[in-house]
């Protein structure tokens, strides 16, 4: 069991770890980044291998966007929000779509 914090590195010998949270200190909703690096017994490390956990809220929908990670100049593409949920009994009725930058 560990207690992450932000920025935090935590080093083990195991290959697993509990991402511990109670009622006092939990993830909020939203998106949140990890990271593993692994390091041999000659000192060498791995290039990080990094995943999203999606910590959902019960009361209100998740959006999940999908997009290509990468199109050709002068490419149209298409984003999808397909896999977007509201847990029983909500259902979504509309998208809202917005370019940042």
């Amino acid at each position: 069991m560990a207690k992450f914090i932000p920025g935090q590195e935590i080093r083990t010998n195991t290959a697993s770890i509990e991402v511990t949270v109670d009622a006092t200190n939990p993830l909020p909703p939203g998106r949140h980044r990890f990271r593993l690096v692994v390091e041999d017994d000659a000192g060498n490390q791995s290039e990080p291998s990094e995943v999203e956990v999606l910590v959902v809220d019960k009361t209100r929908p998740t959006a999940v966007l999908d997009a290509p990670v990468s199109v050709s100049f002068g490419a149209s593409f298409t984003l999808s929000g397909a896999r977007s949920f509201d847990l029983p009994p909500g259902k979504i009725s509309n998208y809202r779509w917005l370019q940042i930058s």
